[in-house]
């Protein structure tokens, strides 16, 4: 492949190539993306939007892909499931999108998922549950580590802690549901028995109730499955009613956001996240570093607090116009292939190595175990 320009995509001397595509140079490349950039899951969905809308400024300021701008078409779904089905519908009818790049929740996605498929179009997920790559789909690939790696890593810490009976709770959202099951699923293989399996709603704003059940049991840890206000709220309730079990949330709550409303009470909570909360801490032997400070700081200084969810579409994006590049092409068949060969992709959740078989990519090593400490996240050693 003839590349005829190069543009500074990623950090420290990570370049991505940007070639002659096989349609005519005024043409654009069309990225479509349905977010939960408003509702619930918002701190999904914002910081997602913000790092596409970002990066394809960046590219296209840089002379696009070889000449070929790259246009950005997104819709707000508010986390809802049936907005996020009409509004993949327009991308593919209406808008004719080469790539779609979103779904910041389980449930848009899981709903997405059969037009997807149906239509041929190359979707890259930024959504958590296993299920959307288990069993493989031929269209559909994802970014986030999954609720099942998430488990593992909670129940490997715990092991080491001497931890055997714990406590579920989990909220009704389709990752919270997606994550309990997983939970349950894996927790026999470490050793680990559930003592109880409580659950709150969405709108619920008080959990003392189904914590004073836990409670009376007798665990040695709390996890908790969820997203949005609700760990939070969870967290909180813990600490208000005295219990002092070892607390550990999934990586659904690693976003500052999290830690500002739980406040306190987040104090020595653990959570399996990517390391990008962490970067500084990373030695400079670390692959990743140089990518993830790129990331932060760029993201940091014209937003604020940087978060894994935006991460999640740095590397959802760039994997997409990778595999444009590799295929020297839009087609989306070719680009679907490319996307699947993804190897030694260095983003801010891992290194990713797709196959025919993993549309993941990332094993349980892309994940850190953090416990906030004063405020802020700490990796534990």
């Amino acid at each position: 492949m003839k590349i005829r320009k190069t543009v500074s995509m990623l950090a420290a001397g990570l370049l991505l190539s940007l070639a002659a595509a096989q349609t005519s140079a005024g043409d654009t490349i069309k990225v479509g993306t349905f977010l939960a950039v408003t509702g619930p899951a918002s701190f999904l969905g914002d910081p997602e939007l913000k790092t596409l809308q970002m990066y394809v400024e960046e590219v296209n300021a840089g002379g696009g892909v070889d000449g070929r701008q790259v246009e950005l078409i997104h819709y707000d779904t508010g986390g809802n499931a049936k907005e996020a089905v009409n509004f993949a519908k327009r991308l593919i009818q209406k808008d004719k999108v080469d790539v779609i790049v979103g779904g910041s929740t389980t449930g848009t996605t899981l709903a997405v998922m059969p037009l997807v498929e149906s239509s041929e179009m190359p979707f890259i997920s930024l959504a958590g549950a296993v299920s959307i790559i288990r069993p493989v789909k031929k269209w559909t690939f994802k970014t986030p580590h999954t609720d099942a790696m998430a488990a593992a890593k909670i129940f490997g810490d715990m092991q080491r802690r001497g931890i055997s009976k714990v406590a579920l709770i989990s909220g009704s959202g389709g990752f919270d549901k997606s994550g309990r099951a997983q939970s349950l699923e894996l927790a026999r293989q470490y050793g680990i028995t559930m003592v109880a399996d409580e659950s709150y709603g969405a709108k619920d704003t008080d959990m003392t109730a189904q914590l004073a059940k836990i409670r009376d049991t007798d665990a040695q840890a709390i996890l908790n499955f969820g997203f949005g206000t609700g760990p939070a709220i969870v967290t909180k309730n813990v600490r208000q009613l005295g219990i002092t079990l070892p607390l550990y949330q999934s990586h659904g709550v690693a976003s500052k956001k999290y830690i500002e409303l739980a406040g306190d009470a987040a104090e020595g909570v653990r959570l399996p996240a990517a390391a990008l909360l962490v970067a500084e801490q990373l030695p400079d032997s670390d692959p990743q570093k140089a990518v993830l400070l790129s990331y932060k700081n760029k993201f940091e200084a014209k937003y604020g607090d940087v978060s894994t969810f935006g991460g999640h579409a740095y590397d959802g994006l760039f994997m997409a116009l990778e595999a444009i590049d590799r295929a020297n092409s839009t087609d989306k068949a070719k680009v679907r292939d490319e996307i699947e060969r993804t190897t030694g992709f260095v983003g801010t959740g891992g290194i990713f190595n797709m196959s025919p078989t993993d549309h993941l990519g990332l094993g349980i090593n892309a994940f850190k175990m953090l416990e906030i400490k004063n405020g802020d996240w700490s990796i534990v050693q």
